[in-house]
């Protein structure tokens, strides 16, 4: 880790609640997490000003709200917009970075991205969502809880939200939300004040990243020290169960065993917060919320999947722990219709629903699946394998989670900057699934064949995914936009 940004020495540190304003650079301004950093800071009175080497949609959106980003990175953005206090950087920006030597050689405090969240979350009643799966929606439907509840929550989200007017981040003066991301090997440095643990896998881990983990065993331990420096957790206790034989993961109570104070949620029952009597329809789940064998009331989420339930459960937890009215949490729910690329139900081509989501490891796309066939559809998906690392790690199990669709169309691996790694394409997962007996899937490397193909066959009775952390998401919007051009 020698060659990404440390914290510049300095007398004190200049603190997000100062009296008087300060000037927050950020170096990345474009990216998920740093654009709502910028939305918070500047909604805390501070002067914000950033780059990016890829401008685009979050970065106008920036621009619009008042905020300068300047394309590319040079050592004279440093200066371009006033002189700078506080410049903020990932941990896995080098250190030979023209603005990080521009900032170190003229005095200015560099703070690394995870020493913000930190210190956002030491601010006041914090609510810090971690795990391998769901933090972003369950991060969402946490903050959309307590808003519908009255408790006016601040929230750091890795997604857009359309409660935040289709933004990242909110600003209230309630309980700080935020969703705390393993991909920043920094993060077991924090605690909260709740924190809540929905799952834990070996996702991020090994390759060359600088914020990658070497072992999931070193992953694991830091998500039980940030447990430990938080004063509660609350911790989904369908994954307290023994992992599967020849893993290397453990399960939630065994990392949460040195919490300070330690509640569950789930449909087991033992769980403190259960979902009972579920009614699942084509649109979503409806369930009976108990704490500790008392019924809370009634609640649905519109959106399928079991996993979504124990999101939402995980977020109604949230509310009557910070005294939040359950009734009105539980109807600001209802209408939630998830962030941006979660079951984003994007349009439809000739009747057919077009919907994208993030799924891409195999427990994602595992559940993305069961939430399609819980719409009682044909199940069509469009797979784009994310990086070659996390092919080379997973290909079989991505295999098995995709054979219940009824078709898998295959893309190409979206290398997400990775080289390609000899003998790691995305027909292995193709070979598996036809190995296994599965007559509906293929091949099909381009994106203009997949649309021209999804085209001329369609159905009223079909739901299109497109899922991965790629740009397949292109082909669902792409499809909708045509579609609604054409009056289908």
């Amino acid at each position: 880790m020698t060659d990404s940004a440390s914290p510049t020495p300095a007398p004190s540190s200049p603190s997000l609640h100062s009296s008087s304003a300060l000037h927050y650079h950020l170096l990345g301004i474009g990216g998920i997490g740093m654009s709502a950093f910028a939305r918070l800071l500047r909604a805390r009175g501070h002067r914000v000003s950033g780059c990016d080497q890829n401008p685009g949609a979050q970065t106008q959106g920036l621009e619009a709200e008042g905020i300068p980003v300047a394309h590319g990175h040079d050592a004279s953005h440093v200066t371009r917009f006033g002189p700078v206090d506080v410049l903020v950087a990932s941990e896995a920006v080098p250190k030979t970075h023209p603005e990080l030597v521009a900032a170190r050689d003229a005095g200015v405090e560099i703070r690394p991205r995870m020493a913000l969240m930190g210190e956002l979350l030491r601010s006041g009643p914090s609510v810090g969502v971690i795990g391998t799966h769901g933090k972003t929606t369950t991060t969402s439907m946490i903050a959309v809880a307590l808003m519908g509840a009255g408790l006016d929550p601040s929230a750091f989200v890795g997604g857009n939200v359309q409660e935040f007017g289709g933004g990242n981040a909110r600003f209230g003066l309630g309980p700080f939300v935020a969703e705390v991301d393993e991909s920043d090997r920094r993060f077991a440095e924090l605690g909260c004040q709740t924190a809540v643990f929905t799952n834990a896998e070996d996702d991020h881990v090994g390759g060359e990243q600088a914020t990658y983990w070497n072992t999931v065993e070193e992953q694991h331990a830091a998500f039980a020290q940030f447990v430990a420096q938080s004063e509660r957790v609350l911790y989904c206790l369908e994954w307290a169960r023994p992992p599967e034989p020849g893993t290397k993961q453990r399960p939630l109570d065994e990392l949460c065993g040195g919490a300070k104070e330690t509640l569950t949620y789930g449909q087991h029952p033992q769980a403190d917060y259960r979902a009972v009597n579920l009614r699942p329809d084509a649109d979503g789940t409806a369930f009976t919320v108990e704490y500790r064998g008392e019924v809370l009331g009634e609640a649905r989420v519109d959106l399928p999947g079991h996993h979504n339930v124990l999101n939402a459960l995980a977020a109604l937890a949230v509310v009557h722990l910070y005294g939040g009215d359950f009734g009105q949490a539980a109807a600001a729910l209802a209408r939630f219709q998830g962030p941006g690329r979660r079951w984003q139900r994007v349009g439809q081509l000739a009747g057919a629903l077009l919907i994208d989501d993030y799924a891409h490891n195999a427990t994602k796309v595992a559940s993305a699946v069961q939430a399609a066939h819980q719409t009682g559809r044909r199940v069509r998906v469009v797979f784009q394998p994310h990086r070659y690392l996390r092919t080379k790690q997973s290909w079989p199990q991505l295999a098995d989670a995709l054979m219940k669709a009824d078709e898998v169309l295959l893309m190409d691996i979206a290398a997400a900057s990775e080289e390609p790694i000899e003998g790691i394409h995305a027909r292995l997962i193709l070979d598996r699934m036809m190995q296994g007996g599965h007559g509906g899937v293929r091949y099909l490397p381009e994106r203009e064949d997949i649309k021209t193909y999804l085209r001329q066959t369609a159905d009223a009775n079909d739901i299109i995914v497109t899922m991965g952390a790629g740009d397949v998401y292109q082909i669902a919007h792409e499809l909708a936009a045509e579609a609604q051009g054409n009056g289908a």
